[in-house]
């Protein structure tokens, strides 16, 4: 028995995810975001988990490289593109997808050999002033690419800021910059990522039309990209369980202070478990008392600020409770989106901060 923390990842709910996913958005293609280390969970296994997925999407070279070193063949998106002749000639060599959204970009593709073929997928802004082209620019840069040999088939993609909101101000705003250019392009166009694809299901509010692709990533996970919307109403099922189990069960007296800092005093006899994890391995040392665990499957709550490699738990309420016992910091029971408010982050952020020296076990 390991009594290290551990991050269950279950390969059957990833395909679920991408069905339910499939079945919002029917007549559209998938492009599953698997970047940064597929959100915690794993690139590579993650990767052939989602082989009915229509391509990958990755940051930065160094994954798509990854992937290509373990024999998965899926297209693979880069969605930052590539910034020097070096990174270049690697996506051509991996038979990368290039997003491209800046002038500077354009100009190493030019410099590119001529016989090379890419999909390139031209990048506009339309109101998150992150990544892309202006609307304005459009025009220019879709005929400089047009005109490139190297690029086999020219693609249009954008990325909305605040799909998950309800009101949907900024969604309309973002999709009517670039409605009258979208008449005019001549080739697919991806603008959904999760809660885009899924803001009908979520909100009873649905996206403006003309998305061929979406690119969903937390929602392949198991978290709703919703705040208050729980990803089971969605049909979603969680695919990262993170578990760890206690080393330690000690008993307290009122008035004993519990960890560093003393934060948590004893209201009156406890029982204290002590758990193998800490922010060492990806739980937030700004987590606060109280904030839930499941420890054998029963309710606990955290006791004491989280050390490096364990945190404590109020095991009072679970008798039973002993040196061995599995205690879920997150996962099916407990969503990453309940922990993640507890202390004022996002899921996103969760999970994939687990660290490395967290042992994934793939079911």
């Amino acid at each position: 028995m390991s009594f290290a923390a551990s991050a269950v990842i279950h390969r059957d709910h990833l395909r679920h995810n991408l069905g339910v996913v499939r079945a919002a958005r029917p007549d559209t293609c998938v492009m599953a975001m698997v970047k940064a280390n597929a959100y915690g969970h794993g690139l590579v296994e993650v990767a052939r988990a989602l082989s009915g997925a229509d391509s990958l999407a990755v940051a930065r070279p160094e994954e798509a490289e990854a992937l290509r070193a373990a024999g998965v063949d899926t297209d693979i998106v880069l969605l930052e593109g590539v910034f020097d002749a070096p990174g270049m000639a690697t996506a051509d060599a991996l038979g990368c997808e290039l997003v491209v959204h800046t002038p500077e970009q354009i100009a190493l593709l030019a410099a590119h050999r001529a016989d090379a073929r890419f999909t390139v997928w031209l990048k506009v802004d339309t109101g998150m002033n992150r990544l892309g082209f202006p609307v304005a620019a459009l025009d220019d840069a879709e005929r400089a690419l047009r005109d490139l040999p190297q690029v086999a088939e020219l693609r249009l993609m954008s990325h909305y800021a605040s799909a998950d909101a309800e009101d949907g101000a900024q969604l309309a705003e973002q999709r009517k910059r670039l409605e009258a250019r979208l008449a005019r392009f001549d080739g697919v166009v991806s603008l959904a990522n999760s809660p885009a694809a899924l803001r009908a299901e979520a909100l009873g509010a649905d996206v403006p039309p003309a998305s061929d692709w979406i690119r969903p990533g937390v929602a392949l996970y198991g978290i709703s990209p919703f705040g208050g919307v729980a990803a089971e109403s969605l049909g979603l099922k969680p695919v990262m369980d993170f578990e760890t189990r206690l080393i330690a069960v000690r008993d307290l007296e009122a008035g004993d202070r519990v960890g560093y800092g003393g934060r948590y005093t004893a209201k009156g006899p406890m029982r204290l478990g002590i758990a193998a994890a800490g922010y060492g391995d990806g739980y937030p040392r700004r987590m606060p008392d109280g904030t839930p665990v499941l420890v054998d499957g029963q309710a606990a709550g955290i006791a004491g600020r989280v050390s490096m490699d364990m945190l404590g738990i109020d095991v009072t309420q679970v008798p039973d409770a002993h040196v061995g016992s599995t205690v879920r910091l997150w996962g099916a029971g407990l969503p990453a989106e309940a922990i993640a408010q507890a202390c004022d982050t996002i899921a996103y952020e969760l999970v994939t901060r687990v660290s490395e020296r967290v042992t994934r076990v793939y079911r």
